[in-house]
């Protein structure tokens, strides 16, 4: 039995308002076989959405009317044999720093809080031909540039699990809605861990691929950062690792836009044999030591797969206690001129800096980042030889209060360690804490293997029972 099926026994008896808890994929094969149209399944997460959002703040922008014709649209197909792909009739949300065509889309910046764009980005693009229906836009902080998810536009979203916490950042009103059952996929961007943390904080699973593997093209953060670029990646954020699986083949390969994107073929998490991995986890990074519940988490995670693989040791890279330093460093150097062209573009003038307020960096100071850089990169792979993944924690703590994370910025680079090295990353809820909030682990493996993270977090999954319903 796989973890979606966990709610019901049998889907005839099933009322249509738990539909809003099953997966994608076990949604779209219930639409296939008329056991429930897509019209229902639509109404089913727009009343959700509509409970749910006035405490929430998750999903900005909503395009129920379109959406409705959409599902009555693929009704009709599946009455005359014609399916568009694996997700026919399934609604998603995006996160608001993607393009919709015909939906507002503002990126969090005030210079395009009434932009529609003409053009979906290309991952929306590839889910709508196969099938997805666009409920609305998902919130994110301006740009996406933090860890709170709170904007001039729309304001704060909040966490789920606790009000008073953030759902984290960027893609924290991805996180809460698909937490909340307001809608089962969403597709979310990532450069410091803003799909990670989010998917921490709110207790769902989440795919960071390699970077390459998803073109970013219609994003708010665009390919071409320079040294930054490869930090940058487009990944599904879901309730159940199935949906991972499911969506990351639609939304991967190279788009002739993005110069980044390789066509490498993508594993078959099915096909990977567990026995044959060699695991290796730690829990403190050596700069912010993690809570207790925080690594008995992680500890749960790694016994779970004890006797599975055929091996699990404790290890750390020597590197990773590094990684805050040249992630910072990093960002200071490049980020914030990037920012200023990019509220330049969006049209956000207030929110320019001065120009007499930009500092230089000299050339040697970029020589030093990128050559460390680098041998960062260089030490980490040399380690991961011995290794075909690494269980560790996504933050150091559970959800925290909302305008906390800046102090409690060492706690997060647990998620940057990856973002530098541009590995594939999965997310899956190993633990609870006393509080009552959800506890994720990160399941990271070598470049282009996201089959076998996908397969591990399949695995974690079904025995620390994933992904758990909020209050709301």
């Amino acid at each position: 039995m796989v973890p979606s099926e966990k709610h019901f026994v049998d889907e005839k008896e099933m009322p249509v308002e738990e539909i809003i808890y099953r997966s994608a994929a076990s949604i779209a094969e219930m639409i296939r076989k008329k056991r429930v149209s897509s019209e229902e399944v639509v109404r089913s997460f727009l009343d959700r959405i509509e409970r749910v959002n006035p405490q929430l703040n998750a999903v900005v922008q909503l395009a129920g009317d379109r959406a409705l014709a959409e599902a009555r649209d693929a009704d009709n197909g599946i009455l005359k044999g014609d399916v568009k792909g694996p997700l026919h009739g399934v609604p998603i949300t995006i996160k608001d720093s993607l393009d919709a065509a015909g939906i507002i889309s503002t990126g969090g910046t005030k210079g395009r809080s009434t932009f529609v764009p003409s053009q979906d980005a290309t991952v929306v693009a590839r889910l709508r031909r196969a099938g997805a229906i666009v409920l609305g836009k998902t919130n994110t902080p301006e740009l996406t540039f933090s860890f709170e998810t709170d904007n001039a536009v729309y304001g704060r979203t909040n966490n789920p699990y606790d009000l008073s916490l953030s759902p984290g950042g960027s893609s924290g009103g991805s996180a809460a809605i698909v937490a909340s059952g307001g809608s089962p996929l969403d597709i979310g961007s990532d450069t410091g861990g803003s799909i990670r943390v989010p998917s921490h904080f709110c207790g769902i699973t989440c795919i960071k691929p390699t970077s390459g593997r998803v073109p970013r093209t219609g994003n708010i953060i665009p390919f071409g950062l320079g040294p930054l670029d490869s930090l940058s990646t487009i990944g599904p954020m879901a309730r159940y690792v199935e949906d991972l699986a499911l969506c990351l083949p639609i939304i991967s390969g190279i788009d002739w836009k993005d110069p980044a994107i390789v066509p490498m073929l993508l594993g078959d998490p099915g096909a990977v044999e567990l026995k044959r991995l060699s695991v290796a986890f730690f829990t403190d990074n050596g700069i912010r030591t993690p809570a207790e519940e925080t690594n008995l988490s992680v500890e749960k995670a790694a016994n779970a797969l004890s006797g599975v693989v055929m091996q699990v040791k404790e290890s750390r890279p020597d590197a990773v206690d590094r990684s805050l330093d040249l992630f910072y460093r990093l960002w200071m150097a490049y980020a914030g001129p990037w920012q200023q062209k990019l509220l330049l573009k969006a049209g956000t003038i207030e929110r320019i800096a001065p120009s007499e307020q930009e500092k230089t960096i000299p050339a040697m100071a970029l020589a030093d980042l990128s050559e460390d850089l680098d041998r960062f990169r260089s030490d980490m792979l040399f380690f991961m030889k011995e290794y075909d993944a690494i269980v560790c924690p996504v933050n150091a703590y559970p959800a925290m209060p909302h305008d906390s994370w800046a102090k409690n910025y060492p706690a997060y680079s647990y998620t940057m360690t990856f973002s530098l090295t541009g590995w594939p990353v999965v997310v899956v809820r190993a633990g609870t804490s006393s509080e009552g909030l959800p506890i994720g682990v990160q399941i990271v493996a070598r470049p282009w293997n996201e089959h076998e993270a996908l397969a591990l977090a399949q695995y974690i999954e079904a025995a620390l029972n994933g992904w758990p319903r909020p209050f709301l």
